[in-house]
This record gives structure tokens, sequence and C-alpha cells, in this order.
């Protein structure tokens, strides 16, 4: 796992653009603490920062081919590199290295830009075809490494992380007011676009060419669940733990001691068994605990690790641990309002002691239907097709205005939401159920001059585009595409490489393995939320593994106390920076300290909103300059 970066100058590489490189590979040294390499030409400067895994002597980047024609910077881990270099030598390829770098460069050759779609693994790669004077720039199906981009007037500028290309002098700092207004409502923002209208993100499946002939960009890879198979649960299982055992051994290769996260969950708790039945050795495993037990699921992790005999260790996060989020505003480069960054955080330093690389339970959610919302979601669509929409929208519109938002009170009682969502299309009402900030409150929120720039603009309008995609498939099969195409990797997997890199640690998916994926999404929806359980095919194949308390629990979520955080420990610092001035006129000050007030008063729980704003001027503060006039931020 490393960091890259690069400069395309169009004018030549100068002795200032090589000093410049200089400072966009050190600015990524938390990524790649173990080396760093350049590599120049009259066109290109190609940067990395390595943290050892694999061939630790002979693996250093950039890398080339025998003749230096075609040389490479790569971020990520190639599983399959051993079966890859033993086809590549039978064709006649030479290597001088052990390391899944260099059958990157020799695959180029033999495949062309179709090389990244024989790769299984997680990646963002710059490779530059001296011969040909093109640069490639791709990431890997689902976007788990990051590559950032700018096209300035004179050259091409890419690097892991934006803060990398910030140390660009002149690069624009220009606000994208639409991710602006995707910020404030999904709590991330979205590739390809970036916080910054000038930087961009390559998009996850997708690789973009860049050479006399312009700038291209193409997907190379989705995920469809437009054709299902017809099997018994029974065959199911079988198909779904060879290929789920096949994605764990190729994960366990590695130079450097490896461990695992363990929540004590169904997914992370199968990656640990199976671990442990490969490894040969006991495994490690890290986790994290909380002192308000309604958050605290180290006790489950405990217990399971003990009965596994794994070396345990665990991590409180403790209210101090809120001294870390300006590190964290610093780490994400854009604002980013997913809570569970702290945990991520903390577990991902609490492994870093012990092993250099931890494998996790990501991706069984959005596999297996296993978040509650997708049962809410599923019922509320079945019950939408039995009143027509001419009556249903103003009808429960009025009662989801006139229903008060009762926080407080058992779920059976919050209806308002539910009113909101019943009221709208099927993926109107999901888009209002994920919303981090809903969508009436929005425009309470942002200032006017920022919404006219937008014209109307909603997220809601690529999840849309997301959803219609999937036209084959049912409606629970549209909505994990969406959410895989969204939530899965602007949020979850930024959440986990930013706050693992962060830590000099690697962190590998094994359910999020493509050909695992691609195997689910063929499995018909009644085996995986089945009479309102999640998951269900996936806990059937696991049965034999673990044991039944663990397969039974309940979902918990990695989620933090941020209601009583904002009226104790975060409440003095979150008031000074909430309830002050914005230099940029972006926020309306009166919405927001009516949210702060409520929250405080215990009328409503805005935690979420007051989160999602606090990290926004927290980046703000750290990554622009304040006294920055918001004509400039607005355009």
């Amino acid at each position: 796992m490393c960091g890259i970066a690069g400069i395309l100058a169009n004018s030549g590489i100068s002795e200032l653009e090589k000093a410049r490189l200089k400072q966009m590979a050190d600015v990524l040294a938390h990524r790649g603490p173990d080396g760093e390499g350049f590599y120049f030409d009259r066109s290109i400067g190609l940067a990395h920062r390595r943290l050892s895994i694999i061939d630790l002597e002979g693996g250093k980047q950039p890398l080339s081919n025998e003749d230096g024609t075609v040389w490479v910077t790569f971020n990520g881990e190639i599983y399959n590199y051993l079966e890859l270099r033993e086809q590549l030598i039978h064709k006649g390829h030479k290597f001088v290295t052990s390391s899944d770098t260099e059958v990157i460069v020799h695959l180029y050759e033999e495949k062309g830009d179709d090389f990244v779609s024989h790769l299984r693994g997680m990646f963002a790669i710059a490779l530059w075809d001296a011969g040909k004077k093109r640069l490639v720039l791709t990431r890997d199906r689902l976007g788990k490494k990051p590559l950032f981009y700018a096209m300035l007037q004179d050259s091409v500028v890419f690097a892991s992380e934006m803060k990398s290309l910030l140390q660009i002098p002149g690069l624009p700092k220009e606000l994208d007011h639409e991710a602006l207004v995707d910020y404030f409502s999904l709590l991330y923002v979205p590739a390809p676009k970036s916080i910054f209208r000038h930087v961009r993100k390559v998009r996850p499946a997708h690789y973009v060419v860049i050479d006399s002939q312009g700038t291209r960009e193409k997907a190379y890879w989705d995920i469809s669940f437009d054709e299902t198979d017809v099997k018994s649960e029974e065959r199911w299982c079988e198909e779904l733990l060879d290929v789920y055992q096949e994605a764990i051994r190729l994960r366990l290769r590695s130079d450097v001691p490896l461990g695992a996260f363990l929540s004590g969950g169904v997914d992370s708790s199968s990656v640990v068994a199976l671990m442990s039945s490969m490894n040969g050795r006991r495994v490690n495993t890290c986790s994290v605990g909380f002192d308000e037990k309604e958050f605290d699921e180290s006790f489950h992790a405990a217990a399971f690790a003990k009965q596994l005999d794994t070396h345990h260790y665990e991590e409180r996060v403790l209210p101090d641990a809120l001294s870390i989020i300006n590190r964290l505003a610093w780490f994400y480069d854009e604002p980013f309002a997913d809570s569970s960054a702290v945990p991520t955080y903390y577990v991902s330093q609490a492994a870093r002691r012990h092993v250099t690389v931890a494998l996790s339970g990501d991706g069984g959610d959005e596999n297996f239907a296993g978040y509650r919302r997708y049962h809410h979601d599923v019922v509320e669509n079945r019950c939408r097709t039995y009143v027509p929409e001419e009556i249903r929208r103003p009808l429960f519109e009025t009662l989801g205005r006139w229903y008060p938002k009762l926080d407080w009170a058992p779920r059976v009682f919050r209806a308002q939401a539910t009113f909101r969502a019943f009221a709208r299309t099927p993926i109107e009402g999901y888009f209002y159920s994920v919303s981090g900030i809903k969508p009436e409150t929005i425009p309470l929120l942002l200032s006017g001059d920022l919404l006219r720039s937008v014209n109307g603009y909603s997220p809601l309008t690529f999840f849309e585009d997301f959803y219609n995609r999937a036209k084959k498939a049912d409606h629970l099969s549209r909505l994990q595409y969406l959410d895989m195409k969204t939530y899965l990797v602007d949020d979850i997997l930024v959440k986990v490489d930013r706050a693992s890199m962060a830590n000099s640690l690697e962190v590998r998916c094994p359910i999020l393995d493509h050909k695992f994926m691609e195997l689910a999404a063929r499995i018909p929806s009644k085996f995986k939320l089945k009479d309102g359980q999640g998951k269900y095919i996936f806990k059937k194949m696991l049965a034999p593994l673990l044991p039944k308390d663990v397969l039974a629990r309940r979902k918990q979520g990695f989620a933090v106390p941020l209601a009583s955080w904002f009226r104790d420990q975060l409440k003095p610092m979150a008031a000074d920076l909430l309830l002050g001035q914005d230099p940029l006129g972006i926020l309306q000050a009166s919405t927001v300290s009516f949210l702060w007030s409520q929250h405080q008063s215990r009328a409503r729980d805005h935690s979420t909103a007051l989160w999602t704003i606090l990290m926004y001027r927290l980046w703000q503060k750290t990554y622009l300059n304040e006294t920055t006039r918001s004509t400039e931020s607005h355009g």
C-alpha cells in the first residue's frame, strides 16, 4: 500500500517541477513511510511513497519493463499476481522482481489498455507509455484506492490524495457548488466530483487516457443484477463458500505481519473464522469499544476472539477521541461527515501497533441486503402499489409535514419520515431515507446564492441514473446496485482508506472481491432478504462456521455517541465553530443556530446535521484561507 503522484508537463519537466513533485510525495508520507522513489523523463515525473508489503527488497517503484518504455507507479495490491506472473512468463516476459507491480507493466505490454480487466485486487495505477507518450490513470472496480487529478493550463497533475495536488502553486480552489449540495445531502462528495471544480476523481472501474489526442475515459467493468440463476439454497451456499474462501486465501499473501478487524458481527467474524482455518497460526484481531453500552460491541468481539484463540487487541474510544477530529479533517481532504471515521481511525491505529495488513468485513450489507433500511424500503414500496400516486403524494406529504418528528420515541411512533418517503416515487423515497440532511432542510441551510448557482440540482439526479441502469432487476437489487455505486464507494471505502492509511495500515476486503460480488449479484433477492431477515443466504452459508449467537445478533453498526458529545465534551469547540461566522457565506447562520438550540434543549436530535456542518467548517479551516471572499468561492 502506497501513495502515488505525478506531473505530465507539456513544456517538459524542469528542476522546478521535480522539486514540486518531491513536495507532492512528501505530503503522502503517511501512506508510504518505508521509502520513496522517482522517475523523470522529458515529459513526465512519477513519484511513489512505499508501504512495503510484497517483495520488501525488490518491489521499489516507479518500476519499468526491460527496456524502460513502460513505467508504473501504483498504490494497492494485485491478489492474483502470482497466477498472472506465471502466465506472462509462459508468453516470454522476463521478470527481475517478485513484486505484484512488475506484473502490471508486462500485462500492459501483452493486453494494452485491457490489462486492468485482468487484475484482481485494489489499486490506483498511473502508467506511462514512453513510446506512445500516453498516460493511463485507473482505479479498481470499487475505488478502494483513491486517485485525484487536475487538468491545468500546461500540465496534468495526479495523486492519491488531494492534499498532494494542493502543493502545486496556483491550482484553483474554486468550490464545486454541486459537490457542496451533494455533501450536505449525503455526507460525502461522490466521484467524479471533488470539492474543488478543477480537481476530479478517476471513477471506480474506469481508466482515463491522456495523450496527444486529448483526454478520454472508459469503463472496464460493471456489476449486473439483471440475470439471476435458479439454484437451491444449498447449492448457492456451496458456491458462495468456495469463492469466499478463495477471496480470503488470496488476501493472506503478505511478507509482513497480517491480522483482521473484529467487531463481533457476522461479516468480520466470518473473515476471522476462515482466516483461522487457513492461516496455520493464531490470527491477530483488533476491535474498538465505547464506554457507552449502546454503542459498544467490544464484549462480543472479545468473546468470539476467545473462542477462536486469536491474539486479540482492544482500543477504548474515550471522550478525548474528539481531539482527533482536526486530524481527520486533514486526512480526508474533502468535507466528510460519516462519524464512524472516528472509531475506524482508532481501530486502524490499534491494529497498526501489531500488524501492517488487516482484513475487514466491509461489503456484506451491500452484497446481501443486510441494512435494515432495505427491509423497510421494500415494505414501503410494496405498499405504494396499493395507492395511486395522484392520491398517495398529496395525502402523505401532508401527513409527513404535520406529523411530529418524535426522535425520542420508539420507531413505531416515528412516522414522519415514513410518510414523507411513502409520498414519493420508489427512488425518491429511498433517497429521502438515506439523506443525511433531509431535502426540505437543504434550502434553509445553504445560502440562496449557492442554491441559485446550481439551478435546482439535487443528488437525486444521479441516484435516479444508477437506479434506472439496473432496469431489468427487481427493486431490492436496484437499491443494492445504487448503494454499490454511491454509498459503498464514496463513503464506506473512502472512510476505510483514509483512516487506515493515516496509520500506515493496509486494509483488505474479501467480501468485496469482484468475483465474489459477481456471484452474489446472481442470487435471487428472495435468498438475500427473507422473512424480513437480511443476509439470509450469507448467514446460512456461514452456519457451520459461526456460533448461533453471532449469526442471530442484531446489526449494530459502527456508530458513535454524537448526540451526547454535542451536549457535553464537544460542546465548547463545536459552539465556537458552528455559531461563528462562515467567511464564505455558504451556510445560513439562523438555521445553524436553530439546529444547535433545538439539539441542546433535547427537543430534537440534530447530531447528524451538526456533525456535517462541523466537519465542513473544520475542512474549511484546514484547506481554505478563511479570508477568501465569498465571491471567489461562488465563481
